[in-house]
Protein backbone atom coordinates (compact mmCIF):
# COMPACT_ATOMS: atom_id res chain seq x y z
CA UNK A 1 0.00 0.00 0.00
CA UNK A 2 1.39 3.36 -1.35
CA UNK A 3 -0.98 5.53 0.35
CA UNK A 4 0.80 6.34 3.86
CA UNK A 5 4.45 7.23 2.29
CA UNK A 6 2.66 9.41 -0.30
CA UNK A 7 0.40 11.43 2.23
CA UNK A 8 3.55 11.56 4.62
CA UNK A 9 5.51 12.81 2.13
CA UNK A 10 2.84 15.48 0.75
CA UNK A 11 2.49 16.25 4.64
CA UNK A 12 6.09 16.98 4.66
CA UNK A 13 5.55 19.54 1.98
CA UNK A 14 2.68 21.15 3.64
CA UNK A 15 4.61 21.76 6.57
CA UNK A 16 7.00 23.56 4.16
CA UNK A 17 4.87 25.16 2.23
CA UNK A 18 2.75 26.39 4.84
CA UNK A 19 5.49 28.20 6.48
CA UNK A 20 6.40 29.98 3.92
CA UNK A 21 2.64 30.85 2.53
CA UNK A 22 1.60 31.56 5.91
CA UNK A 23 4.54 33.51 7.22
CA UNK A 24 5.73 35.43 4.38
CA UNK A 25 2.23 35.63 2.03
CA UNK A 26 2.98 39.43 1.79
CA UNK A 27 5.98 39.05 -0.11
CA UNK A 28 4.82 38.64 -3.84
CA UNK A 29 7.45 39.73 -6.02
CA UNK A 30 10.26 37.32 -5.72
CA UNK A 31 7.80 34.39 -6.01
CA UNK A 32 7.25 34.88 -10.17
CA UNK A 33 8.92 31.21 -10.53
CA UNK A 34 7.37 29.37 -8.11
CA UNK A 35 3.65 30.35 -8.85
CA UNK A 36 4.25 28.96 -12.18
CA UNK A 37 6.19 25.70 -10.96
CA UNK A 38 3.53 23.09 -11.44
CA UNK A 39 4.43 21.28 -8.08
CA UNK A 40 3.86 24.26 -5.93
CA UNK A 41 1.47 23.88 -3.45
CA UNK A 42 -1.20 26.77 -3.36
CA UNK A 43 -2.98 27.83 0.21
CA UNK A 44 -6.05 26.53 -1.75
CA UNK A 45 -5.13 23.06 -1.92
CA UNK A 46 -2.86 23.49 1.93
CA UNK A 47 -5.41 21.22 4.57
CA UNK A 48 -5.50 19.72 8.35
CA UNK A 49 -5.92 16.44 6.79
CA UNK A 50 -1.81 16.24 6.00
CA UNK A 51 -1.40 16.64 9.79
CA UNK A 52 -3.40 13.47 10.47
CA UNK A 53 -2.05 10.75 9.11
CA UNK A 54 1.31 10.86 10.95
CA UNK A 55 -0.25 10.97 14.66
CA UNK A 56 -2.74 7.78 13.20
CA UNK A 57 0.17 5.40 12.62
CA UNK A 58 2.61 6.73 15.37
CA UNK A 59 -0.24 5.45 18.02
CA UNK A 60 -1.16 2.38 16.31
CA UNK A 61 2.40 1.64 14.65
CA UNK A 62 5.29 3.90 15.98
CA UNK A 63 8.89 3.53 15.32
CA UNK A 64 10.69 0.16 16.15
CA UNK A 65 12.22 1.33 19.04
CA UNK A 66 9.22 1.97 20.75
CA UNK A 67 7.10 -0.68 18.67
CA UNK A 68 9.33 -3.18 19.50
CA UNK A 69 9.50 -2.63 23.40
CA UNK A 70 6.02 -1.28 24.11
CA UNK A 71 4.33 -3.46 21.79
CA UNK A 72 6.29 -7.42 21.40
CA UNK A 73 8.72 -6.90 24.80
CA UNK A 74 5.36 -6.25 26.67
CA UNK A 75 2.00 -6.04 26.18
CA UNK A 76 1.96 -8.54 23.68
CA UNK A 77 3.84 -10.64 26.64
CA UNK A 78 1.77 -9.89 29.46
CA UNK A 79 -1.47 -10.62 27.05
CA UNK A 80 -0.06 -13.86 27.26
CA UNK A 81 0.26 -14.60 23.14
CA UNK A 82 3.29 -14.26 22.20
CA UNK A 83 6.50 -15.65 23.90
CA UNK A 84 10.36 -15.42 24.31
CA UNK A 85 12.24 -18.15 26.09
CA UNK A 86 12.79 -20.81 23.58
CA UNK A 87 16.59 -21.97 23.41
CA UNK A 88 17.77 -19.57 20.63
CA UNK A 89 16.33 -16.17 22.14
CA UNK A 90 18.01 -13.79 23.50
CA UNK A 91 15.78 -13.62 26.71
CA UNK A 92 14.37 -16.41 28.70
CA UNK A 93 10.69 -15.45 29.19
CA UNK A 94 11.13 -13.38 32.15
CA UNK A 95 11.82 -10.21 30.46
CA UNK A 96 9.65 -7.71 31.29
CA UNK A 97 8.25 -9.59 34.63
CA UNK A 98 11.83 -7.82 36.04
CA UNK A 99 11.68 -4.69 35.79
CA UNK A 100 14.61 -3.23 33.03
CA UNK A 101 14.63 0.85 32.61
CA UNK A 102 15.64 0.62 29.44
CA UNK A 103 12.61 -1.04 27.71
CA UNK A 104 10.53 0.44 30.14
CA UNK A 105 11.37 4.16 29.48
CA UNK A 106 10.82 3.15 25.55
CA UNK A 107 6.89 2.45 26.80
CA UNK A 108 6.49 5.42 28.94
CA UNK A 109 8.22 7.87 26.88
CA UNK A 110 6.15 6.72 23.74
CA UNK A 111 2.81 7.14 25.42
CA UNK A 112 3.71 10.07 27.18
CA UNK A 113 5.20 11.40 23.88
CA UNK A 114 2.81 11.02 21.69
CA UNK A 115 0.29 13.92 23.09
CA UNK A 116 2.45 16.23 20.70
CA UNK A 117 1.46 14.16 17.99
CA UNK A 118 -1.66 14.88 18.23
CA UNK A 119 -1.89 18.35 19.65
CA UNK A 120 -0.35 20.49 16.68
CA UNK A 121 -3.67 18.23 14.48
CA UNK A 122 -5.92 19.58 17.20
CA UNK A 123 -4.89 23.34 17.01
CA UNK A 124 -5.05 23.34 13.54
CA UNK A 125 -8.71 22.64 13.64
CA UNK A 126 -9.76 23.87 16.47
CA UNK A 127 -12.12 26.89 16.88
CA UNK A 128 -9.62 29.80 15.67
CA UNK A 129 -7.17 27.61 14.32
CA UNK A 130 -5.91 28.13 10.64
CA UNK A 131 -8.03 24.81 9.51
CA UNK A 132 -11.03 25.45 11.58
CA UNK A 133 -13.13 22.41 10.92
CA UNK A 134 -15.69 21.01 13.91
CA UNK A 135 -15.76 17.85 12.35
CA UNK A 136 -12.24 17.56 11.81
CA UNK A 137 -11.49 18.47 15.13
CA UNK A 138 -14.44 15.79 16.40
CA UNK A 139 -12.10 13.28 14.79
CA UNK A 140 -9.00 14.38 16.69
CA UNK A 141 -11.43 13.77 19.91
CA UNK A 142 -12.00 10.29 19.17
CA UNK A 143 -8.37 9.55 18.29
CA UNK A 144 -7.17 11.16 21.90
CA UNK A 145 -9.94 8.97 23.59
CA UNK A 146 -8.04 6.02 22.17
CA UNK A 147 -4.88 7.30 23.16
CA UNK A 148 -5.71 8.29 26.60
CA UNK A 149 -7.43 4.88 27.20
CA UNK A 150 -4.56 2.93 26.21
CA UNK A 151 -2.24 5.23 28.28
CA UNK A 152 -3.75 5.28 31.30
CA UNK A 153 -4.52 1.41 31.13
CA UNK A 154 -0.95 1.09 30.77
CA UNK A 155 -0.02 2.92 34.07
CA UNK A 156 -2.35 3.99 35.78
CA UNK A 157 -2.67 7.32 36.92
CA UNK A 158 -1.22 10.13 34.45
CA UNK A 159 -1.11 13.81 33.45
CA UNK A 160 -4.19 14.32 32.06
CA UNK A 161 -6.69 17.25 32.77
CA UNK A 162 -3.96 19.87 32.44
CA UNK A 163 -1.84 18.27 29.60
CA UNK A 164 -1.43 20.72 26.97
CA UNK A 165 -2.07 24.04 28.68
CA UNK A 166 0.95 26.12 28.02
CA UNK A 167 0.54 27.94 31.95
CA UNK A 168 1.51 23.82 33.17
CA UNK A 169 4.65 22.97 32.59
CA UNK A 170 4.53 19.79 35.57
CA UNK A 171 1.18 18.67 34.72
CA UNK A 172 -0.87 16.99 38.03
CA UNK A 173 -1.53 13.23 37.24
CA UNK A 174 -5.42 12.13 37.40
CA UNK A 175 -6.71 9.38 38.62
CA UNK A 176 -8.61 6.69 36.50
CA UNK A 177 -11.91 7.86 37.36
CA UNK A 178 -11.19 11.11 36.19
CA UNK A 179 -9.34 10.32 33.01
CA UNK A 180 -12.49 7.98 32.00
CA UNK A 181 -15.42 10.30 32.38
CA UNK A 182 -13.18 12.99 31.11
CA UNK A 183 -12.39 10.43 27.86
CA UNK A 184 -16.45 9.75 27.66
CA UNK A 185 -17.57 13.59 27.37
CA UNK A 186 -14.88 14.01 24.86
CA UNK A 187 -16.36 11.40 23.29
CA UNK A 188 -19.85 12.37 23.61
CA UNK A 189 -18.76 15.93 22.50
CA UNK A 190 -17.54 14.79 19.21
CA UNK A 191 -20.56 12.39 18.52
CA UNK A 192 -22.46 15.67 18.94
CA UNK A 193 -20.26 17.59 16.30
CA UNK A 194 -20.51 14.67 13.83
CA UNK A 195 -24.05 14.56 14.27
CA UNK A 196 -25.52 13.03 10.47
CA UNK A 197 -23.13 14.55 8.70
CA UNK A 198 -20.87 12.19 6.31
CA UNK A 199 -17.84 13.92 5.32
CA UNK A 200 -15.54 16.59 7.11
CA UNK A 201 -16.49 18.63 3.77
CA UNK A 202 -15.55 18.37 0.13
CA UNK A 203 -12.93 18.41 -2.17
CA UNK A 204 -9.76 19.35 -0.10
CA UNK A 205 -11.78 19.36 2.99
CA UNK A 206 -12.90 15.71 2.93
CA UNK A 207 -10.05 13.72 4.94
CA UNK A 208 -10.91 11.22 2.55
CA UNK A 209 -7.43 8.61 2.11
CA UNK A 210 -5.78 10.47 4.37
CA UNK A 211 -7.36 8.87 7.31
CA UNK A 212 -6.16 5.45 7.32
CA UNK A 213 -8.61 4.60 10.19
CA UNK A 214 -11.86 5.21 8.92
CA UNK A 215 -11.29 6.92 5.25
CA UNK A 216 -12.73 9.57 6.01
CA UNK A 217 -16.71 8.44 6.88
CA UNK A 218 -17.37 10.41 10.10
CA UNK A 219 -20.46 8.20 10.73
CA UNK A 220 -17.83 5.08 10.85
CA UNK A 221 -16.08 7.54 13.47
CA UNK A 222 -18.93 7.99 15.89
CA UNK A 223 -19.79 4.65 15.76
CA UNK A 224 -16.22 4.06 16.73
CA UNK A 225 -16.32 6.79 19.20
CA UNK A 226 -19.32 5.12 20.82
CA UNK A 227 -18.26 1.53 20.87
CA UNK A 228 -15.35 2.77 22.95
CA UNK A 229 -17.70 4.56 25.20
CA UNK A 230 -19.02 0.92 25.91
CA UNK A 231 -15.30 -0.33 26.07
CA UNK A 232 -14.59 2.21 28.93
CA UNK A 233 -17.87 2.38 30.56
CA UNK A 234 -18.36 -1.21 31.14
CA UNK A 235 -14.57 -1.54 32.10
CA UNK A 236 -15.05 1.03 34.33
CA UNK A 237 -18.68 -0.50 35.95
CA UNK A 238 -18.78 -1.35 39.29
CA UNK A 239 -15.11 0.82 40.22
CA UNK A 240 -15.18 3.01 43.44
CA UNK A 241 -16.24 6.59 41.62
CA UNK A 242 -17.52 5.27 38.38
CA UNK A 243 -21.15 6.28 39.19
CA UNK A 244 -20.83 7.29 35.54
CA UNK A 245 -20.45 4.15 34.09
CA UNK A 246 -24.45 2.68 34.26
CA UNK A 247 -25.78 5.56 32.32
CA UNK A 248 -22.72 5.72 29.76
CA UNK A 249 -23.36 1.61 28.77
CA UNK A 250 -27.12 2.57 28.35
CA UNK A 251 -26.69 5.58 26.15
CA UNK A 252 -24.00 3.62 23.87
CA UNK A 253 -26.59 0.74 23.68
CA UNK A 254 -29.11 2.76 22.75
CA UNK A 255 -26.90 4.56 19.77
CA UNK A 256 -25.37 2.62 16.73
CA UNK A 257 -21.85 0.89 17.14
CA UNK A 258 -19.23 -0.88 14.88
CA UNK A 259 -20.30 -3.25 12.85
CA UNK A 260 -17.07 -3.61 10.73
CA UNK A 261 -13.59 -3.69 12.08
CA UNK A 262 -11.28 -0.35 12.46
CA UNK A 263 -8.33 -1.37 10.88
CA UNK A 264 -4.56 0.71 10.20
CA UNK A 265 -3.69 -1.03 6.71
CA UNK A 266 0.21 -0.13 7.35
CA UNK A 267 2.70 1.24 4.31
CA UNK A 268 4.31 -1.72 3.00
CA UNK A 269 7.51 0.93 2.52
CA UNK A 270 8.14 3.63 4.89
CA UNK A 271 10.94 2.96 7.25
CA UNK A 272 10.68 1.09 9.99
CA UNK A 273 11.96 3.86 12.58
CA UNK A 274 9.00 5.79 11.23
CA UNK A 275 6.18 2.85 11.07
CA UNK A 276 7.29 -0.61 12.58
CA UNK A 277 5.67 -3.90 11.91
CA UNK A 278 6.41 -7.23 14.04
CA UNK A 279 8.35 -8.35 10.86
CA UNK A 280 10.76 -5.61 10.52
CA UNK A 281 11.98 -7.12 14.07
CA UNK A 282 11.50 -10.68 12.93
CA UNK A 283 13.47 -10.97 9.52
CA UNK A 284 16.50 -8.08 10.81
CA UNK A 285 18.48 -9.81 13.79
CA UNK A 286 17.61 -13.79 12.97
CA UNK A 287 16.51 -16.02 15.65
CA UNK A 288 17.10 -14.36 18.86
CA UNK A 289 14.32 -11.71 18.55
CA UNK A 290 12.09 -14.16 17.14
CA UNK A 291 9.21 -15.58 19.58
CA UNK A 292 6.65 -18.34 19.74
CA UNK A 293 2.97 -18.28 20.09
CA UNK A 294 2.12 -19.30 23.90
CA UNK A 295 0.18 -22.52 24.86
CA UNK A 296 -2.97 -20.67 26.50
CA UNK A 297 -3.17 -19.48 23.11
CA UNK A 298 -2.81 -22.37 20.83
CA UNK A 299 -4.41 -24.52 23.20
CA UNK A 300 -8.04 -22.64 23.37
CA UNK A 301 -7.44 -22.51 19.47
CA UNK A 302 -6.69 -26.17 19.04
CA UNK A 303 -9.14 -27.79 22.16
CA UNK A 304 -12.09 -26.38 19.91
CA UNK A 305 -11.11 -26.98 16.72
CA UNK A 306 -11.13 -23.00 16.11
CA UNK A 307 -9.92 -22.61 12.45
CA UNK A 308 -8.10 -19.38 13.47
CA UNK A 309 -5.16 -21.43 14.56
CA UNK A 310 -3.91 -21.42 10.94
CA UNK A 311 -4.07 -17.86 10.45
CA UNK A 312 -2.65 -17.24 14.30
CA UNK A 313 0.22 -19.75 14.52
CA UNK A 314 2.30 -22.28 12.25
CA UNK A 315 2.76 -26.01 12.38
CA UNK A 316 5.96 -27.08 14.20
CA UNK A 317 9.02 -28.18 12.08
CA UNK A 318 9.71 -30.92 14.34
CA UNK A 319 13.20 -32.51 15.03
CA UNK A 320 14.86 -34.73 17.29
CA UNK A 321 17.41 -33.36 20.07
CA UNK A 322 19.69 -35.14 22.68
CA UNK A 323 20.21 -33.30 26.28
CA UNK A 324 22.46 -34.47 28.96
CA UNK A 325 22.21 -33.93 32.46
CA UNK A 326 24.90 -31.57 33.74
CA UNK A 327 27.16 -32.91 36.54
CA UNK A 328 25.99 -32.47 39.94
CA UNK A 329 29.69 -31.02 40.97
CA UNK A 330 29.56 -28.50 37.74
CA UNK A 331 25.82 -27.64 38.39
CA UNK A 332 24.06 -28.68 41.29
CA UNK A 333 20.56 -26.86 40.60
CA UNK A 334 20.40 -28.22 36.55
CA UNK A 335 21.65 -32.14 38.04
CA UNK A 336 18.70 -31.69 40.16
CA UNK A 337 16.36 -30.31 38.01
CA UNK A 338 17.02 -32.07 35.09
CA UNK A 339 14.00 -34.66 35.10
CA UNK A 340 11.64 -32.42 36.06
CA UNK A 341 12.10 -29.84 33.46
CA UNK A 342 12.64 -32.69 30.62
CA UNK A 343 9.55 -34.42 31.68
CA UNK A 344 7.70 -30.51 31.46
CA UNK A 345 8.46 -29.91 28.13
CA UNK A 346 7.58 -33.95 26.81
CA UNK A 347 4.29 -33.14 28.83
CA UNK A 348 3.51 -30.04 26.81
CA UNK A 349 4.43 -32.36 23.40
CA UNK A 350 1.98 -34.65 24.09
CA UNK A 351 -0.71 -32.92 25.60
CA UNK A 352 -0.42 -30.41 22.25
CA UNK A 353 -0.53 -33.69 20.35
CA UNK A 354 2.68 -33.64 19.07
CA UNK A 355 3.45 -37.64 20.10
CA UNK A 356 7.23 -37.26 20.69
CA UNK A 357 9.12 -40.17 21.23
CA UNK A 358 11.62 -40.18 23.90
CA UNK A 359 14.39 -42.63 24.56
CA UNK A 360 16.42 -42.41 27.49
CA UNK A 361 20.44 -43.84 28.10
CA UNK A 362 21.99 -43.17 30.74
CA UNK A 363 22.39 -39.40 31.83
CA UNK A 364 20.91 -39.20 28.45
CA UNK A 365 17.79 -38.13 26.85
CA UNK A 366 16.79 -37.93 22.93
CA UNK A 367 13.46 -36.39 22.38
CA UNK A 368 12.15 -36.23 18.07
CA UNK A 369 8.91 -35.04 17.35
CA UNK A 370 7.46 -34.89 13.85
CA UNK A 371 6.36 -31.62 12.02
CA UNK A 372 3.31 -30.68 11.54
CA UNK A 373 1.31 -30.16 14.97
CA UNK A 374 0.75 -26.94 16.84
CA UNK A 375 2.26 -26.52 20.08
CA UNK A 376 2.03 -23.74 22.49
CA UNK A 377 4.79 -22.56 24.33
CA UNK A 378 4.27 -22.33 28.22
CA UNK A 379 4.56 -18.41 29.05
CA UNK A 380 7.44 -17.04 31.74
CA UNK A 381 9.76 -19.65 31.30
CA UNK A 382 13.14 -19.43 33.12
CA UNK A 383 16.53 -18.84 32.06
CA UNK A 384 17.16 -22.63 33.71
CA UNK A 385 14.51 -24.39 31.33
CA UNK A 386 15.78 -22.22 28.42
CA UNK A 387 17.72 -24.47 26.60
CA UNK A 388 15.16 -27.11 27.09
CA UNK A 389 13.10 -24.83 25.00
CA UNK A 390 13.59 -26.17 21.19
CA UNK A 391 12.85 -23.77 18.48
CA UNK A 392 11.62 -26.78 16.35
CA UNK A 393 9.11 -28.18 18.72
CA UNK A 394 6.82 -24.94 18.92
CA UNK A 395 4.59 -23.04 17.01
CA UNK A 396 5.46 -19.57 15.47
CA UNK A 397 3.62 -17.07 14.64
CA UNK A 398 1.31 -17.51 11.14
CA UNK A 399 3.60 -15.82 8.10
CA UNK A 400 1.84 -13.40 7.36
CA UNK A 401 1.97 -11.65 11.05
CA UNK A 402 5.57 -11.33 10.68
CA UNK A 403 6.29 -11.14 6.85
CA UNK A 404 8.72 -8.93 5.79
CA UNK A 405 7.89 -5.14 4.33
CA UNK A 406 8.40 -4.91 0.25
CA UNK A 407 6.92 -7.51 -0.89
CA UNK A 408 3.55 -8.84 0.06
CA UNK A 409 1.18 -6.57 1.80
CA UNK A 410 1.56 -6.46 5.75
CA UNK A 411 -0.82 -6.81 8.18
CA UNK A 412 -3.04 -4.28 9.28
CA UNK A 413 -2.84 -2.82 12.74
CA UNK A 414 -6.36 -3.53 14.94
CA UNK A 415 -7.67 -0.26 15.95
CA UNK A 416 -11.02 -1.53 16.93
CA UNK A 417 -12.64 -4.49 15.75
CA UNK A 418 -16.28 -5.04 14.96
CA UNK A 419 -16.04 -8.52 16.84
CA UNK A 420 -15.63 -6.52 20.07
CA UNK A 421 -18.52 -4.52 19.81
CA UNK A 422 -20.85 -7.70 19.69
CA UNK A 423 -18.67 -8.94 22.58
CA UNK A 424 -19.19 -6.05 24.36
CA UNK A 425 -22.91 -5.99 24.01
CA UNK A 426 -23.00 -9.49 24.77
CA UNK A 427 -21.28 -8.96 28.32
CA UNK A 428 -23.61 -5.86 29.13
CA UNK A 429 -26.87 -8.50 28.32
CA UNK A 430 -25.28 -11.29 30.49
CA UNK A 431 -24.57 -8.40 33.15
CA UNK A 432 -28.38 -7.11 33.16
CA UNK A 433 -27.07 -4.05 31.40
CA UNK A 434 -28.72 -4.47 28.12
CA UNK A 435 -31.56 -5.83 26.69
CA UNK A 436 -30.15 -7.87 23.57
CA UNK A 437 -29.86 -11.60 23.01
CA UNK A 438 -26.33 -12.81 24.60
CA UNK A 439 -26.25 -15.72 23.13
CA UNK A 440 -26.96 -14.05 19.46
CA UNK A 441 -24.54 -11.03 19.95
CA UNK A 442 -21.87 -13.75 21.65
CA UNK A 443 -21.94 -15.64 18.31
CA UNK A 444 -22.13 -12.59 16.09
CA UNK A 445 -18.95 -11.12 17.81
CA UNK A 446 -16.98 -14.60 17.20
CA UNK A 447 -17.76 -14.62 13.39
CA UNK A 448 -16.70 -11.27 12.71
CA UNK A 449 -13.46 -11.60 14.26
CA UNK A 450 -13.26 -15.06 11.91
CA UNK A 451 -13.92 -13.15 8.83
CA UNK A 452 -11.83 -10.41 9.83
CA UNK A 453 -9.18 -13.31 9.82
CA UNK A 454 -9.85 -14.99 6.59
CA UNK A 455 -12.29 -17.84 7.82
CA UNK A 456 -14.94 -18.99 5.44
CA UNK A 457 -18.46 -19.16 6.33
CA UNK A 458 -18.56 -22.91 6.45
CA UNK A 459 -15.51 -22.98 8.85
CA UNK A 460 -17.38 -20.11 10.94
CA UNK A 461 -20.60 -22.31 10.86
CA UNK A 462 -19.55 -25.60 11.78
CA UNK A 463 -17.43 -23.60 14.72
CA UNK A 464 -20.47 -22.25 16.25
CA UNK A 465 -22.55 -25.44 15.84
CA UNK A 466 -20.06 -27.22 17.53
CA UNK A 467 -17.40 -26.54 19.54
CA UNK A 468 -18.80 -26.25 23.08
CA UNK A 469 -17.31 -22.58 23.94
CA UNK A 470 -19.38 -20.95 21.30
CA UNK A 471 -22.33 -22.15 23.16
CA UNK A 472 -22.80 -19.06 25.89
CA UNK A 473 -24.71 -21.34 28.58
CA UNK A 474 -23.70 -22.08 32.55
CA UNK A 475 -23.76 -19.28 35.43
CA UNK A 476 -23.30 -16.02 34.52
CA UNK A 477 -19.94 -16.30 35.92
CA UNK A 478 -19.56 -19.07 33.22
CA UNK A 479 -20.50 -17.11 30.58
CA UNK A 480 -18.66 -13.93 31.65
CA UNK A 481 -15.46 -16.40 31.42
CA UNK A 482 -16.53 -17.41 27.53
CA UNK A 483 -17.20 -14.18 26.69
CA UNK A 484 -13.52 -12.76 27.90
CA UNK A 485 -11.97 -15.77 26.94
CA UNK A 486 -13.20 -14.85 22.70
CA UNK A 487 -12.29 -11.12 23.10
CA UNK A 488 -9.26 -12.25 24.48
CA UNK A 489 -8.44 -14.41 21.12
CA UNK A 490 -10.15 -11.79 19.19
CA UNK A 491 -8.21 -9.49 20.36
CA UNK A 492 -4.97 -11.00 18.78
CA UNK A 493 -1.79 -8.49 17.84
CA UNK A 494 -3.54 -6.04 19.84
CA UNK A 495 -1.69 -6.90 22.86
CA UNK A 496 -2.58 -3.50 24.93
CA UNK A 497 -6.82 -4.55 24.76
CA UNK A 498 -5.89 -7.97 25.34
CA UNK A 499 -3.89 -7.52 28.57
CA UNK A 500 -6.91 -5.37 29.49
CA UNK A 501 -8.90 -8.29 29.09
CA UNK A 502 -7.15 -10.32 31.35
CA UNK A 503 -6.65 -7.61 33.86
CA UNK A 504 -10.49 -6.69 34.08
CA UNK A 505 -12.41 -9.80 33.58
CA UNK A 506 -10.16 -12.56 35.31
CA UNK A 507 -9.82 -14.61 32.33
CA UNK A 508 -7.85 -16.50 30.82
CA UNK A 509 -7.28 -17.92 34.52
CA UNK A 510 -3.81 -19.92 33.60
CA UNK A 511 -2.75 -16.21 32.64
CA UNK A 512 -4.32 -14.11 35.36
CA UNK A 513 -3.43 -16.86 38.45
CA UNK A 514 0.63 -15.90 37.73
CA UNK A 515 3.05 -18.75 37.82
CA UNK A 516 4.40 -20.09 41.24
CA UNK A 517 7.01 -23.18 40.69
CA UNK A 518 10.71 -21.14 40.14
CA UNK A 519 11.97 -24.05 39.06
CA UNK A 520 10.30 -23.76 35.69
CA UNK A 521 8.58 -20.05 35.45
CA UNK A 522 10.56 -16.78 35.81
CA UNK A 523 8.61 -15.50 38.78
CA UNK A 524 10.30 -11.78 38.35
CA UNK A 525 10.09 -8.81 40.62
CA UNK A 526 6.45 -9.82 41.50
CA UNK A 527 6.51 -12.84 42.52
CA UNK A 528 5.14 -14.79 39.95
CA UNK A 529 1.66 -12.27 40.20
CA UNK A 530 0.01 -11.50 36.91
CA UNK A 531 1.61 -8.02 36.12
CA UNK A 532 -1.48 -5.61 36.37
CA UNK A 533 0.82 -2.02 34.72
CA UNK A 534 3.77 -1.02 33.67
CA UNK A 535 6.04 1.33 36.14
CA UNK A 536 6.64 5.23 34.91
CA UNK A 537 9.23 5.96 33.05
CA UNK A 538 12.48 7.68 34.69
CA UNK A 539 12.11 10.77 32.87
CA UNK A 540 9.08 11.94 34.43
CA UNK A 541 10.70 11.07 37.99
CA UNK A 542 13.05 13.97 37.14
CA UNK A 543 10.72 16.12 35.17
CA UNK A 544 7.42 16.39 37.12
CA UNK A 545 9.03 14.29 40.23
CA UNK A 546 6.25 15.81 42.96
CA UNK A 547 3.27 14.76 41.05
CA UNK A 548 4.59 11.73 40.08
CA UNK A 549 5.30 11.17 44.03
CA UNK A 550 1.35 11.81 44.83
CA UNK A 551 -0.05 9.87 42.13
CA UNK A 552 2.49 6.37 43.67
CA UNK A 553 1.37 7.60 46.95
CA UNK A 554 -2.44 7.70 45.55
CA UNK A 555 -2.33 4.81 43.52
CA UNK A 556 0.29 2.45 45.26
CA UNK A 557 3.80 1.54 44.72
CA UNK A 558 5.54 2.00 41.56
CA UNK A 559 5.12 -1.64 40.94
CA UNK A 560 3.82 -3.76 37.96
CA UNK A 561 1.83 -6.33 40.53
CA UNK A 562 -0.66 -3.17 41.84
CA UNK A 563 -3.87 -3.05 40.23
CA UNK A 564 -5.33 -0.66 38.16
CA UNK A 565 -8.83 1.08 39.50
CA UNK A 566 -10.75 -1.20 37.22
CA UNK A 567 -9.16 -4.61 37.78
CA UNK A 568 -11.74 -7.05 39.05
Amino acid sequence: MELLKVTNMKAIKYIAILVMTLGVGACTSDFEEINTNPNHITTEEASAKFFLTGAQFNLYGPGRYAYWRAQLIHADRYAGQFTFGFNASWWNDGLGYTYNPGYTDAAWDWLAGYFGDLDNYMKLTATGGDFENPQMYAVGQIISGLYYQMYTDTFGQIPYSEVGDPEVLSPRFDDQATIYQGVINKLDEAMATIGDTERTGVGIEDLGANDIYCGGDLQQWKRLANTLKLRMALRAHGASGASFAETAISEALSAPLLETDVLMQKDNIISQWASAAYGDVWHNFGAGSNWKVSKPLVDYLQNHNDPRLGAYAQPIAGGEVTWVKPSEADNPEGFENFDKRVDFIVEVLTEAGANPTVTREGDEVTVSVEAGAYVGQPVRLNGFIKQYVQDEFFSNPAEEIVRSKGGEKIPSEIVFTSAEAYFLQAEAAVKGLGSGDAQTLYETGIAQSMRMWGVSEGQITTYLENASIADLSGTTDEQLEKIAVQRWIASYTDGFEAWAVVRDMGYPSELSAGVSDPDIFAPGDINGAYPMRMQYGNAVKSENGDNYQSAISAQGPDKQDVALWWAK
